[in-house]
């Protein structure tokens, strides 16, 4: 254990001192305090303090001090309630985001003290950095769950980021009213890699495609306004696409059920002509007339034929071996669909 570290000015509200902590300590390579190392800086940043230790022959190390014990001084204090009052009036505004830049020219603060300022309401449950420069701010209701829901914010994330996006598979699934699954993450699909963002017990999830801006989507209102999400046949088309992201292909074929009853055969031949998207198209067209919707399909059947599709695997990862072959959608049926009703 750390021994604690008494930090105290010798006036009220002022910073600690050098020689109001400690002359001399010892630290090994685990951060614990024996003696001997000369104490060569004292760093105090709006509370945040720091005593660095050094020697020849190691590198530098810090002392991370109890905050119960940190001194915030009365400048720092004021510039967070400041943020604090500033945060409740884009609230009160319907707003739960607000970029750097907007913080800086509203407050008329540094970066350094927007900074200070932000992780200390993030400590309070007040405020989440999703990206950097980008605020989110969460109510009191969401405290618990560590952020509102991703539809109130995944609009402006995007536009701050700026990349293309729709909801889609699973959540865009759910949207259109799948109720067979709601789905433990939020699935959005853009044009490059992004990294998942978790906040809480908030999850987004991120998934690539090319032809993103040439797919069709619709406009979805939301709490704060309104999100792009993929249409049902754009969707029925990406849970192929992409089915470790939707599970499995069983889980696949439950969805299905639910979405096609809500499809359009002119729109889903116009959703894969955009998508250029041969091989799904196959496999969608074998699951759906398997799910009993061949009428429904019968245009695509028909597009397909044109393009002369080559003759694939229902699953690319599983053997052939003993796979039976559909003709009409040129597939190798290497897999059993197992439907969750």
């Amino acid at each position: 254990m750390v021994p604690a570290v008494s930090c105290y000015g010798g006036r009220d509200g002022d910073a600690p001192h050098l020689g109001d902590v400690i002359k001399r300590f010892w630290v090994d390579k685990r951060g614990l305090i024996c003696a001997n190392y000369t104490v060569f800086s004292l760093e105090c940043s709006y509370g945040l303090l720091r005593v660095l230790f050094a020697k020849t022959s190691i590198n530098s190390y810090i002392l991370r001090m109890r905050s119960q014990e940190i001194v915030v001084s009365p400048k720092a204090q004021l510039r967070e309630t400041r943020l604090a009052e500033y945060v409740s009036r884009l609230q009160s505004q319907g707003r739960y985001t607000f970029s750097r830049e907007e913080a800086l020219n509203a407050l008329g603060v540094s970066q350094v003290a927007l900074q200070n300022s932000s992780r200390r309401l993030a400590q309070k449950g007040r405020l989440v950095s999703l990206r950097a420069g980008l605020y989110l701010i969460v109510p009191h209701e969401y405290r618990a769950a560590g952020a509102p829901p991703p539809a109130w914010f995944i609009n402006d994330l995007m536009r701050h980021l700026n990349h293309p996006y729709y909801v889609g598979l699973l959540s865009a699934a759910a949207i259109h009213g799948v109720a067979h699954q709601q789905p433990q993450e939020f699935q959005v699909v853009t044009d490059v890699p992004q990294r998942p963002i978790v906040v809480g017990r908030v999850r987004i999830r991120f998934v690539v495609k090319k032809e993103i801006e040439t797919s069709k989507i619709q406009m979805v209102k939301t709490e704060t306004g309104a999100m792009r999400v993929s249409t049902v046949e754009v969707t029925a088309l990406d849970l192929v696409h992409y089915p470790k992201v939707a599970g499995h292909l069983g889980n696949v074929a439950t969805v299905l059920i639910e979405l096609a009853e809500q499809m359009d055969s002119e729109r889903l031949v116009a959703a894969v002509e955009c998508s250029k998207e041969v091989a799904s198209t196959q496999r969608l067209g074998y699951l759906l007339e398997f799910l009993g919707y061949g009428a429904l399909v019968q245009p695509l059947a028909q597009w397909l034929a044109g393009r002369c599709p080559r003759l694939i695997a229902l699953r690319p990862d599983l053997p052939k071996a003993n796979a039976t072959q559909n003709k009409r959608w040129k597939l190798w049926v290497n897999e059993y669909i197992d439907i969750d009703l």
